[in-house]
This record gives C-alpha cells, sequence and structure tokens, in this order.
C-alpha cells in the first residue's frame, strides 16, 4: 500500500515560523514533524510515499530527496494552488494503482494509529475508513456521527458545541479507494474557495457507500496547528524518543531522566539537565545552566552561564547571553539574545494567555505561555517579552525595552530615555 501525505500547505497560523520554513519542517525532538510522520509509516511497512507539495516545495525537497535515507521511495506531486484536501488528493490519481493510506503531513501520531485503520480497512473492505479521535472542543474539528456498528453517518465541519452529534474529530488518517477520485471532481468549491476531501466523503455517504471509522487513543495523535502547539508537540515527541548521551558532559554537569545529547554537543560543568530534554549537535550549554524537562535545543545553539530553559523549542543556531530566561517560547534559528533577557510566560493575574493569530486575538488555554521570535531576532540587554507576544523575523530589541505587543518583521524597538544632568551641590 502506498501512502499519500499532504504537505502542500503554508501554516499561515504558525507565523512568524512559517515565513522561513514550511510547517513541515519544523523540528520538534531534533526532526522535522513532516520526517516524525514519514518514520512511523516506515515502522508500519509502507515504504512508498507520495508527497504532495506547494509551499516552499523546494525546500521539502531538499531535505528528503528520494527518501532514501529514511528507507523509502519518496517521489514528489506539485499542487499548483492551495485549493484544499481535495484539490490535493485529486492530483495523486496518476501516482496510485489501489487503494492508499492519506495522511496529512503537519500531524504526529503512533505507529498503532496507522495500524488500527489500516487493519480495520484490509478485514471489511469498505470504500474508506477514517480515524476519528476524541477531542475536548469539538467547535474546532470536523465532527464524525457514527453509529453502533462503526459506520460513519454523517460528518459536520466545526459545528457549535451544542449542535456536535459527538466528540469525535475527524484525525486526517485514512485508507481510501479509488473511487474518492470520481467524487472530488463530483465537489464544488466552498466558500474559502477550496475543494474538501471531506465534501467528497460526504458524496459517497449519500449514495449509501460504506465508510467506517476507527477510534484511535487521544495520545496516540497530536494535531499542529497553532504556535502554542509546538510547545506541546515537541513534548510528545520527547517523550516517545529514544534518548542516548553520545556527547560531552563534563565533570559537575547532571543529567536527570530521558536526556539526549548530541555527538558534537557539549554540557558544561555545573549544567543540570532534567529529561525529556534534547540537545543537538554542535550546542554548547553551560556553565552553570538549568536545562528544564521538555526542552529541545537545536544544532549549533549556545546556552551562555546562568540561565534557565524551560519547556521550550530553541532552533538551530540561536545564542542565549548569560543570565537570561526562556520559559514555555518558541526560539526561531539564528536568533541573538543578549544578556538578561527574559520571556515572561506568566500574567501577573494568573489568566490564560492570549496571542494574536491571523489578525484575531486567540485564547491559548494556557497558563503559561511565553514568546515565538521569528529567525533572526536580536535582543539587547535586560529586554523584556510579555506573555504571548510574537517577534517577525529579523528584528531587534533594543536593551531594557519591555515588548507587551506583537512586534512586525525587519523593526527596530528602542527605548527612548529622558536623562536630566546636573552638578551636584
Amino acid at each position: 500500500m502506498k501512502a499519500v501525505v499532504l504537505a502542500a500547505g503554508e501554516g499561515v497560523r504558525l507565523q512568524p515560523i512559517t515565513l522561513t520554513r514550511p510547517k513541515h519542517l519544523i523540528k520538534v525532538g531534533g526532526k522535522p514533524i513532516l520526517e516524525h510522520c514519514l518514520r512511523a509509516l516506515k515502522t508500519c511497512g509502507i515504504d512508498e510515499i507520495v508527497l504532495v507539495v506547494h509551499y516552499m516545495a523546494d525546500a521539502i525537497r531538499d531535505y528528503f530527496g528520494d527518501g532514501q535515507s529514511l528507507g523509502l521511495k519518496v517521489e514528489y506531486v506539485k499542487q499548483k494552488e492551495i485549493l484544499g484536501t481535495g484539490n490535493a488528493v485529486g492530483v495523486v490519481e496518476p501516482c496510485v494503482e489501489d487503494d492508499f493510506l492519506l495522511v496529512y503531513g503537519d500531524l504526529l501520531f503512533t505507529v498503532e494509529a496507522v495500524k488500527k485503520v489500516v487493519d480495520l480497512h484490509e478485514k471489511e473492505k469498505p470504500v474508506l475508513t477514517m480515524a476519528v479521535v476524541p477531542v475536548d472542543n469539538p467547535e474546532g474539528y470536523g465532527i464524525v456521527e457514527v453509529d453502533d456498528e462503526r459506520n460513519v453517518k454523517r460528518i459536520v465541519e466545526k459545528p457549535s458545541r451544542e449542535e456536535a452529534a459527538s466528540n469525535l474529530a475527524n484525525a486526517g488518517i485514512y485508507v481510501l479507494s479509488k473511487e474518492i477520485f470520481g467524487k472530488v471532481r463530483e465537489t464544488s468549491a466552498s466558500v474559502r474557495g477550496e475543494w474538501e476531501v471531506i465534501d467528497a466523503i460526504s458524496l459517497l455517504l449519500r449514495e449509501g457507500k460504506r465508510v467506517l471509522a476507527v477510534e484511535i487513543l487521544r495520545e496516540d495523535w497530536f494535531d499542529v496547528g497553532r504556535p502554542w502547539d509546538l510547545l506541546e508537540a515537541n513534548r510528545w515527541v520527547l517523550l516517545r524518543m529514544d534518548h542516548k548521551v553520545c556527547g560531552c558532559v563534563e565533570n559537575g554537569a547532571h543529567l536527570v531522566g530521558a536526556v539526549t545529547v548530541a555527538g558534537s554537543a557539549r554540557v558544561r560543568s555545573g549544567a543540570y539537565v532534567e529529561g525529556p530534554a534534547f540537545i543537538g549537535e554542535k550546542s554548547d550549554v553551560g556553565p552553570n545552566c538549568y536545562v528544564r524537562a521538555c526542552t529541545s535545543i537545536g544544532e549549533g545553539v549556545r546556552i551562555g552561564n546562568g540561565c534557565e530553559v524551560k519547556n521550550s523549542l530553541v532552533m538551530d543556531g540561536v545564542h542565549v547571553g548569560h543570565l537570561s530566561y526562556i520559559g514555555d517560547s518558541v526560539i526561531g534559528e539564528g536568533c541573538n539574545l543578549g544578556a538578561g533577557t527574559v520571556t515572561a510566560n506568566l500574567r501577573l493575574d494568573d489568566g490564560r494567555v492570549k496571542m494574536m493569530v491571523k489578525d484575531v486575538v486567540v485564547d491559548s488555554g494556557r497558563r503559561k505561555l511565553g514568546v515565538v521570535l521569528g529567525d533572526g531576532v536580536k535582543t539587547g540587554i535586560n529586554a523584556l517579552l510579555m506573555p504571548g507576544v510574537k517577534v517577525g523575523c529579523n528584528s531587534w530589541i533594543g536593551p531594557n525595552v519591555v515588548v507587551n505587543r506583537d512586534v512586525a518583521a525587519d523593526t527596530v524597538v528602542v527605548l527612548k530615555q529622558n536623562l536630566e544632568e546636573r552638578k551636584r551641590s
């Protein structure tokens, strides 16, 4: 069975991180989200992959090539425009000869989740089998109504909580027969101007075709959609990966729990690292640092003396100056944080942190959430960034500045002082 993986989307809600990379190449636990996806498929015994690409397609091609390094055979199909999941499925018709697995490339999932879908489909031979997962907020998902025989009755996109027929969300993992291609051609564009695969599935249901749902465990699946989801995705991966210490850990450094230290990385004396945590190649941590649980430190990162990094995603090439604090934050590639930089992660009133997403203020649901910095951000000494703030790529935040709202890309923010100078009496 071939797998079709949808990796064409831009990931607008994840900006500024996705301004310089496709969301599928955002690294969590040291590897891109899409690589975790492909490795899971390989473990399931699926080694032929069709990647549907569009946004920054060359970056994805350059990273994965022909898939040989992962033991896969990867071919690429270009979606000419971002016209929805139905359109994306339609473009792969020449590439598949039989029933095929379809997954969204911005998901994290376990091998067990995929096997449940494939095994049920091969046993029951329906026209389509889809994974569903229980969620707490059905209004944010496509909700699937299922009968006692696991037959799908209908799918409703983002219903109100009162109108939701169940709490089972479409998990974005399917096994499809080739009948889906004809139904895609019969659908029309949605109000967003996109062709959706769910509309094609609804046509199958109206014709009385058998569509089955298999419930997967919530902990076996994670959907990355908004900036703070990257922190949970990173945690999800770190808790499941095999950790190994290969690099230099100096005498007086302490690693507690499951910690990975890459072969060319260095953890200096006095550093205290709590797992699960990941420290990438050529990174240098310490001395006298505190790296707390669920932190991933990318390649070529320098964490200076006396810093604390907690539950954060620190991307490649970042420099964190001494006496700085990074908490519950996503720090883009090549950022340079001056000494004493603090990312605040807790509101004074202890309320839930909000963040601007696609020009709308969104409640993250999190009590603790720091900042999201795009690539190449620089801060001066003692800069302070308040909870929920985003800073665009290549912006500079001057010394002693308190940033309490989002900063656009390529912007310089400095503090003007009114100084009084007089003779001593």
